[in-house]
This record gives structure tokens, C-alpha cells and sequence, in this order.
């Protein structure tokens, strides 16, 4: 090593101790905190932060008084204060309108170079709204999830905290792509892994856990085409022991009990679900991802800022909310009152003319209140059950000493009226203020 080598050397590790020695303190004022795991508001409370952690919560006064000289004080004495909003089932890396040539666009016609970049914008839409962490649960590529979620903790970008699952394990043909047969596989491996044996399910596994992911994502049942019980057995006992959970992709009862079966950690969107396959997962401590954000008139509301219908097309959209005007309600009833643990996911993958992704993903929201879930509810699926859900209750989904200072704040009150958390006008990630309109 050079002298010059080793005097910058020295210079770049005093300058990481220097930083590693620093700290900052933070106070923040909420005039009323919500405390979601009592369901109750906490008026004048104190918030003190330093570095990106919680160190302490209670009444103002008292921590005030705990409180380092110099420190930084934030004022939300007339705003409601809740912890930073959970998307368990995002998709940051599309940007597409709904039919399947879209998204063959997307996989067949975008750089992963492209599609990472229209990732970040994506992700710091969220976190503009809100979405201080988010669960990815494909269609982002090979890895490009994984990439944007370790450019984010590096701070390269702005966006939230990301739990990837790079691509989503399928049976052979993946999921809403119809190809000619002489191109097909090198689109098709870009977003799935095929599966068509127990032992390409562990070696599907072990490419993902290769390429960064955080968790397994399977599509149990595209179009018919199912993942036999030994396929399913085989990935769940492979990811969980990489200590990896499982979610699925599961809208038929046969895709759903094939899932239950296995053991996975949760499934999303469960159209089909029984009374006796709900049973079966509050037995096992399974969570069920509700991904309703469509729900009344909002599908039609997006299509038609996006496109001028067709008969067709209107006729289809109407057919849909018909059926899910009397199916959605039903089936959230039947989730709460069996006592599965629940949380929520918007599932936005779609451009939606005059919304940032952010504030798209919000709509799910509105949605869910109309389908008959309280409002309390509705935050703890978005918050303490999403960090549950994805085995980040350690960190986030509360307010409370040792998570990250991961927090919201709305000008309203959240628990009247559900649709505030569409308009989030303070905004604060690991302590840094993201926003504020406040």
C-alpha cells in the first residue's frame, strides 16, 4: 500500500467514525397519538427520536424533559399522529393499464435498467403518501425488486422500506402472459420461476434466496393450471427453512387448500375462500391479505380516466361490480368473524391518470371501509398487523421505544373519517421528515 493509499485510508475511516459518532435528537409534539393497539387516541404526547429510533413515548411534559439539550422540536400539536403506513401487497416495478399485452410490454419490452429506474419513482411516490414499508410481491423482474429495495437502505434513493420477493414461483407458463410457444421462455424467466416438481420447487427457492429475496411469493393457481401438493410442500419447506415466510397467490378453494395444506404464512386475495378454509387458517396462525382497493366503482373510476370503454369492456367492468358488489361485502364478514388475523394490500400495479402511485394505492382505503371493516380495523391492517404479517413487528407498525421512527400525520381524524389517510400531510421515515404540509 502507497503512502497516499494509506493517508486516504485513514482519512475515510476517521471520517465513518466521525459519523458514527454523531447523533441526533428529534421531539415531536402530536397533539393526539394513536395508540393502535388500544384502538384510543393519546392526547399531547412526546415523541423523542434519535438517530432513526424510538427511545421514548408518553406525555409530552415528561419527555420534554428527558430530552438532550439542543434538541430538534417538531410541532403536530394540531394533527393526529399514527404510525407510518404498511402495503402488503405492492408492485413498484409496473406501471401498466389491465389487459395481458401490457404486461408483456413491461417484461419483453422494458430494460431491467428501465424498469428499476420507474421503480424509484414509484417507491418514492409511496413513501410521499405514506408507505413507509412495503412488501413487493413480483413483477419486478429477475431481481429488480431486490436491487431497489438495497439502493433505497443505502440511500441512493428515496423510498420505503422494502421486503422483496424477487420472482413469483408459478406452474410451467407463469401467470397472465399467452405467448408463442417458440418465444415464450426467455420472457417467461425474466418474471417466474417454473415449477414442475418437488425438486425444481427447492431449487426455484434457493435462485430466489440467490438474488436477494426477502420472502417466497407463489401463484397457486393461474388460470386454472394448479401447483400439486408436493410442489407446494416442497417450496414452503425450503423457504422456511431460510427462515424465508411464504405468501400465495391464491383465488380458487383448490389453490387455497392446497396452500393451507402446506403450511404458508399467508394468502392474498382468497376470492374463493370457504367457511371451513377460514377456520383452518385461524387454527394455524395463517393471515389473510384483503386486496380490495377496486371495490365499489373505483375499477370503473380508473378505466375511464385511463381509456375511452368500449361496450365491451364498460359491460365487462359492470358484470364485475355486479358480482363483487355482493361477493366483496360477504366475504370481509366472513374474514372478521372467524377470527383469521387479516391485513391489507392495495395490489396497484396500474398507472392511474392524475394520482401519484402513492396516492393510488391509498384508494384501498376508502375501499375497505365500504366493505364493512371499522375504521380501527382498517388501520391496524395497514399498520400492527402488516408488521406481523411480514415478520416486522420487531421495527415497525407502532409507535413505540426501539421501532423506527416511522411515522404519519393527517390535518383529521382517521378514525372518523378513513379516507384522511388519502390525504397524509406529514410524513417522516427513520426520523428524516419526507414531508410535511402541515
Amino acid at each position: 500500500m502507497t503512502r497516499s493509499h494509506r493517508i486516504a485510508l485513514l482519512i475515510a475511516l476517521t471520517g465513518s467514525l466521525a459519523v458514527a459518532q454523531q447523533t441526533s435528537a428529534v421531539l415531536l409534539r402530536a397533539g393526539k397519538l394513536l395508540d393502535v393497539r388500544g384502538g384510543k387516541y393519546l392526547a399531547d404526547q412526546g415523541v423523542l427520536i434519535e438517530n432513526d429510533r424510538i427511545q421514548e413515548v408518553g406525555p409530552f411534559s415528561q419527555v420534554q424533559a428527558h430530552a438532550p439539550a439542543g434538541v430538534k422540536l417538531i410541532d403536530l400539536s394540531r394533527a393526529t399522529v399514527l404510525p407510518g403506513l404498511i402495503d402488503c401487497h405492492a408492485h413498484l416495478l409496473d406501471a401498466i393499464n389491465t389487459d395481458e399485452d401490457s404486461l408483456l410490454a413491461t417484461v419483453a419490452g422494458m430494460s431491467a435498467s428501465r424498469r428499476v429506474l420507474l421503480g424509484a419513482k414509484m417507491a418514492r411516490e409511496d413513501l410521499e403518501s405514506g408507505f413507509t414499508t412495503v412488501r413487493v410481491v413480483g413483477h419486478s423482474g429477475i431481481d429488480g425488486d431486490a436491487a431497489l429495495r438495497d439502493a433505497i437502505d443505502r440511500g441512493w434513493v428515496p423510498g420505503p422500506r422494502i421486503q422483496a420477493s424477487c420472482r413469483k414461483l408459478t406452474p410451467a407458463g407463469g401467470q397472465a402472459l399467452r405467448l408463442n410457444p417458440a418465444v415464450a421462455e426467455p420472457i417467461i424467466e425474466q418474471e417466474f420461476l417454473q415449477v414442475s416438481s418437488p425438486d425444481e420447487a427447492r431449487r426455484a427457492v434457493r435462485e430466489n434466496l440467490l438474488y436477494g429475496a426477502d420472502f417466497i411469493k407463489i401463484v397457486a393457481d393461474p388460470g386454472g393450471r394448479y401447483l400439486t401438493a408436493d410442489e407446494m410442500k416442497a417450496i414452503v419447506e425450503e423457504a422456511h427453512r431460510s427462515k424465508m415466510k411464504v405468501t400465495v397467490h391464491a383465488t380458487t378453494a383448490t389453490g387455497i387448500q392446497t396452500s393451507l395444506d402446506a403450511g404458508v404464512d399467508s394468502i392474498e386475495h382468497g376470492n374463493d375462500i370457504t367457511d371451513e378454509q377460514l377456520r383452518a387458517m385461524r387454527d394455524k396462525g395463517i393471515f389473510f391479505d384483503i386486496t380490495e382497493a377496486f371495490y365499489g366503482g373505483r375499477l370503473r373510476a380508473w378505466a375511464t380516466r385511463s381509456a375511452v370503454l368500449s361496450p365491451r369492456e364498460d359491460s365487462e367492468i359492470a358484470a364485475w361490480e355486479k358480482e363483487e358488489a355482493v361477493k366483496a361485502p360477504a366475504r370481509v364478514r366472513r374474514i372478521v368473524a372467524s377470527g383469521v388475523r387479516y391485513a391489507a394490500g392495495s395490489d396497484m400495479w396500474f398507472l392511474y391518470p392524475g394520482k401519484t402511485r402513492g396516492e393510488a394505492t391509498a384508494i384501498m382505503f376508502g375501499a375497505l371501509r365500504e366493505l364493512g371493516l371499522q375504521p380501527i380495523g382498517i388501520v391496524r391492517a395497514a399498520t400492527l398487523n402488516a408488521a406481523e404479517l411480514i415478520g416486522w413487528q420487531d421495527r415497525v407498525g407502532a409507535i413505540e421505544r426501539g421501532k423506527f421512527a416511522d411515522l404519519i400525520a393527517t390535518s383529521g381524524d382517521p378514525l372518523q373519517d378513513i379516507t384522511e389517510l388519502e390525504r397524509v400531510a406529514f410524513v417522516m421515515k427513520g426520523g428524516a421528515i419526507i414531508r410535511n404540509g402541515l
